[in-house]
């Protein structure tokens, strides 16, 4: 057992660098590089630390570790952390990420330097405390609290339409919040406390689990993105930084997934198997649907954005089959696609820092003069097609392979989605890696920098070996995701069986 409060520590630890930087003084270029190496190495200690973490977890253990509660205020509701397979690989993706985020803003921000590594920051603290809050209260306040720092970001660091984009974002994503805020509410007066492993033993009326699990569901759906409400997250894609972009695809739309998983499927496990036909049509219409509108798009962050709904798809549909396979492949799909559409993100990062432009039509032909960008763009458009070999492929297969138990149809429709994905990522690579190199602006493009390198070849690295050796992820999830599956199933038929003896 650990003495030391290492989640708290792991938590709270950017937002100590964040108050360093805002402290660290000087002119404004000595200002610049020393908030930017502040930054970096205080995402890099975060990382060594949630590492720690991983070394100290015991796997075969479904209940939560490294557990840390504290009295907070007096109506009961507590400072209270912990994590289990289910969290645990998604705070790993988030203290993974945050360096690349830095090491790609390193040249690409020259503004207000300080104020965007302190976002960041405190993003980062508030991302990981939603993956380890085990009280209600304080899970809403860490969830929602992300909102600020990437506003901030998308508004103030965006392109030209980013006031618009970062106010689409925060409304959207609000308003399905402050329905889940009832919902705490009504949990609260029903098992008369805010603590989450508490309320997933505790039983909530069937018709009370109907209306919180649509109140969830209103806040989850619309962080994923699903299908309609999905609408802000193109545009958010679009105007972000490059970082920006990469924070929302990695880590922000798994939140919506986090969700479901820790509240939806445990606490209402009725409502979920009542619900789970709308969420298969929701997620196959998703995974079709935004595919196509992807081969129809000009701008390579707004294609790979509509790609990250399609494959967010993926996750939701195993994750309300309620099978083993289903609910393993939605988390691994999650940690999939955080380092893979992240990585895509970077990609565009790159040529967007040499043409100031992301239209798709401005490039072709970069493999002449970029090998190197060509080799890695490769790697994660394979991924992002699902190849065999590749992270992408173990995650949607095991999702189609949960759903096929279940829903026949759901799985043959979502199949489309895996030709449609090879159909418009092939054709983005096509137009921008191969062709003659015509264009006179890309004559004098460079390749890839050895700072570049350092950001794209640990996740190219990381993308091969869960391709062909998924077991790493898999296996810290298994224990908790056998729980989840079997609480789940057994709810589920203990009301059947009810039913049957009326």
């Amino acid at each position: 057992m650990t003495t030391w409060p290492i989640l708290s520590v792991t938590t709270f630890l950017p937002l100590v660098g964040a108050l360093i930087v805002y402290l660290s003084r000087g002119d404004d270029e000595a200002a610049k590089r020393n908030s930017r190496w502040i930054a970096l190495w205080t995402t890099l200690i975060t990382f060594a630390v949630s590492v720690i973490l991983v070394m100290r977890f015991d796997p075969a253990n479904p209940d939560f570790q490294f557990v840390e509660k504290a009295n907070w205020l007096a109506t009961g509701i507590t400072y209270h952390m912990g994590v289990d397979g289910i969290s645990l690989p998604l705070v790993i993706l988030t203290t993974a990420v945050m360096p690349f985020c830095i090491i790609a803003s390193w040249k690409a921000i020259t503004s207000r330097v300080r104020e965007y590594m302190m976002a960041f920051l405190i993003l980062e603290t508030l991302m990981v405390g939603t993956f380890s809050a085990l009280d209600l209260v304080l899970f809403y306040l860490f969830f929602e609290g992300g909102l600020i720092p990437m506003f901030l970001i998308i508004g103030v660091w965006g392109g030209p339409r980013r006031v618009y984009a970062s106010f689409k974002f925060f409304l959207y994503t609000l308003l399905g919040s402050v329905l889940m805020l009832l919902a705490i509410m009504a949990l609260y007066w029903n098992g008369g406390t805010t603590d989450i492993p508490t309320l997933m033993h505790t039983a909530v009326p069937r018709s009370l689990q109907t209306w919180a699990w649509l109140a969830f569901f209103a806040s989850f759906a619309v962080k994923m993105p699903m299908w309609p409400v999905h609408t802000w997250l193109p545009d958010a894609h679009v105007e972000a930084p490059t970082a920006g972009s990469v924070v929302l695809a990695a880590i922000l739309l798994k939140m919506g997934g986090y969700g479901f998983l820790r509240f939806s499927l445990p606490m209402f496990p009725l409502a979920s198997h009542d619900f789970a036909p709308l969420i298969f049509t929701l997620s196959a219409i998703a995974i079709i649907y935004t595919s196509l509108v992807a081969l129809m798009q000009e701008d390579m962050k707004k294609l790979i954005a509509y790609s990250s709904v399609a494959h967010m798809g993926f996750v939701t549909m195993g994750i309300f089959a309620g099978t083993m396979q289903g609910v393993a492949g939605g988390m691994f799909q999650m940690i999939s696609h955080g380092i893979v559409s992240g990585a895509l993100f970077l990609c565009v990062g790159i040529v967007y820092d040499r043409l100031h432009t992301r239209e798709i039509a401005a490039y072709g032909g970069l493999v002449n003069r970029m090998p190197l960008y060509a080799m890695t763009f490769m790697v994660f458009t394979m991924a992002n097609v699902g190849l065999p070999g590749t992270s992408g492929f173990v995650g949607e297969f095991m999702t189609l392979l949960g759903t096929f138990k279940v829903s026949i149809p759901t799985a043959f429709f979502a199949s489309f989605g895996v030709i449609l994905s090879a159909a418009y990522a092939l054709w983005l690579y096509r137009k921008v890696v191969f062709g003659a190199l015509v264009k006179p602006s890309l004559a004098s493009m460079k390749d890839l920098t050895f700072r570049e390198c350092l950001t794209l070849f640990p996740m190219i690295a990381l993308t091969i070996l869960f391709g062909v050796w998924p077991k790493p992820v898999l296996d810290m999830s298994a224990a908790s995701v056998q729980q989840l599956v079997n609480n789940y199933n057994s709810a589920v038929t203990a009301v059947k069986a009810a039913a049957l003896l009326q």
